[in-house]
């Protein structure tokens, strides 16, 4: 065999292995979001153990065959507890995704397609948003919103509007000087049918991958605004609230601060993921 030929299957083999881990990692992603989302849905189906009421006799026990992810200092199931979580988690992302995505497509829409003036005042509205550091302004939303799992995803939501509104107009600047757009005009279309048939799907298909990139930064940021006490009250189930509740028992009841932990680093290491496949996408 040639060195050329030993070259090309080397380069052969290679490209399977990538193929084949990217296929595995995007395959794990999609599984882990499915299983949250099953848990969200019926939680019951998954535990027998109640999200807010504990056990006798139960409090503080170690990973064990009758509790996987040991209990808390009332008995309460930490398995359960991160389930039954599961569904304030992702509600919570979900506002907060949908905030961002509406609010900054249209603006950025609005921005790209008219131009002059109307773009330079929606422009300098977003490059204030975007000096303010996020959790402060996320802080001063809940101040005037309030406590609460929803008003949480609100300022979440509100922080992200800014990132959403320059890309979607970036998208749109460009799209916008396609000829099948140009063709459009040119036929006598009208501005707002332009922009709705051609421009915004033309648009969007990056704005959907850094949704998917923003629903993980989402439960992050709810877990750490649950994590310093602005989200749902006790005793209902937030991971970032089982994660604060956990550490004033780190020493002795690791388990409580760790599992809720990494369900949430593995759902958003899994948004990540799916995130880059989605931007990859032709």
């Amino acid at each position: 065999m040639s060195s050329l030929d030993l070259f090309a299957a080397r380069r052969t083999d290679l490209g399977f292995r990538r193929f084949g881990t990217f296929n595995v990692t995007l395959i794990l992603s999609w599984l882990v979001i499915a299983v949250v989302i099953a848990w969200a849905v019926a939680p019951g189906v998954f535990t027998p153990h109640s999200g807010t009421v504990g056990i006798a006799g139960q409090q503080l026990r170690a990973p064990d065959a009758a509790h996987w992810l040991g209990t808390d200092e009332i008995g309460r199931d930490v398995l359960a507890r991160i389930i039954y979580g599961a569904a304030n988690s992702l509600a919570g992302a979900v506002v907060a995704v949908a905030v961002g995505l509406i609010a900054g497509t249209a603006l950025g829409l609005v921005a790209g397609a008219v131009g002059g003036r109307t773009d330079a005042v929606i422009m300098r509205v977003v490059d204030v948003l975007l000096s303010v550091p996020g959790l402060l302004l996320q802080l001063s939303i809940i101040i005037i919103l309030g406590f609460g799992t929803v008003n949480v995803a609100i300022a979440v939501g509100v922080t992200t509007v800014a990132s959403f509104a320059r890309l979607m107009r970036s998208e749109v600047i460009r799209v916008r000087r396609a000829d099948y757009v140009e063709a459009g005009f040119g036929s006598g279309g009208r501005f707002a049918a332009v922009l709705w048939r051609h421009v915004l799907p033309n648009s969007l298909g990056t704005i959907i991958a850094y949704a998917a990139l923003q629903f993980g930064s989402a439960i992050l940021a709810i877990a750490t605004l649950g994590f310093l006490g602005y989200g749902a009250p006790p005793p209902t189930p937030e991971w970032g609230l089982l994660i604060a509740e956990g550490r004033k028992y780190l020493t002795a009841a690791w388990w409580l601060t760790t599992f809720p932990g990494l369900a949430v680093i593995l759902v958003v290491l899994a948004t990540n993921r799916i995130s880059q496949s989605l931007r990859r996408t032709p």
